[in-house]
C-alpha cells in the first residue's frame, strides 16, 4: 500500500555499509526519477551515481551531518555509511527546486519499495563535492545529495509537542517529531 511505503520512507542517517547496491539498481532509480514532471518539461537535472569507495568517501566528508540538530555526532562511523550517492546537479541558470523535490522523492520511494533507504542533504561544500567528482561547479551546481544504502537504525515518528528538532534516545532510536494533520490544515 502507497501509504505504508510513504510511512517507511525516512530520512536514514545510519547504513549497514557492507551491503552495496548494485549500479543498474541505481540507474533504476535515477530512470524513474527523469520521468516524473518537470516545470515547463525543461528537464534541468543531471544525476551523478558514486559507488567508488574512494569517491564516496570524499562525498562523504562534504557532507553536513545533521549538525544543526545533531551538532555533538559527527556522522556514522565507517561501518555505518551509506554504500552509495546520488548528486542531483543542474545548469546555473535553472530553477529547478521543484523537479528537485519530485526527483529526491522518488528516488528515495524507489529505495524504500526495495529494502533500502536514504538521506537527503542540501547542507554541503559546493566546492569540495564539485571538486571530488570532477564537475565544473560554473557549468553544473550541486542541487541535492541523496544517501542511500540499507538503513541500520530506527526512525519513529512522534507526535510534535516541544518543538521540530529530531532526537535520539538512548538506545539509538531516532525521534521525529511531526504536525498533527488538525495542525496543518487550514
Amino acid at each position: 500500500m502507497f501509504k505504508n511505503l510513504v510511512l517507511r520512507n525516512r530520512s536514514y542517517r545510519r547504513f549497514d555499509h557492507s551491503r552495496k547496491i548494485g549500479e543498474q539498481t541505481l540507474r533504476g532509480w535515477v530512470d524513474l526519477a527523469r520521468n516524473t514532471p518537470s516545470a515547463n518539461n525543461l528537464q534541468p537535472l543531471r544525476y551523478k551515481i558514486v559507488t567508488e569507495e574512494a569517491l564516496c568517501e570524499a562525498v562523504f566528508a562534504s557532507l553536513g551531518w545533521a549538525r544543526s540538530y545533531l551538532p555533538e555526532w559527527g556522522g556514522p562511523p565507517p561501518h555505518e555509511r551509506p554504500a552509495a550517492y546520488l548528486v542531483l546537479f543542474a545548469d546555473p541558470a535553472a530553477r529547478c527546486d521543484v523537479d528537485t523535490g519530485i526527483a529526491a522523492q522518488t528516488i528515495l520511494l524507489s529505495a524504500t519499495e526495495q529494502g533500502f533507504g536514504g538521506c537527503m542533504f542540501r547542507s554541503f561544500q559546493k566546492n569540495a563535492l564539485c571538486d571530488a567528482l570532477g564537475i565544473d561547479p560554473a557549468q553544473l551546481v550541486p542541487q541535492l545529495v541523496i544517501a542511500v544504502g540499507v538503513p541500520m537504525e530506527k526512525v519513529v515518528l512522534v507526535p510534535l509537542v516541544a518543538g521540530v528538532k529530531y532526537y535520539r534516545g538512548e538506545d539509538g532510536t531516532h525521534y521525529v517529531p511531526k504536525r498533527s494533520l488538525e495542525d496543518i490544515l487550514l
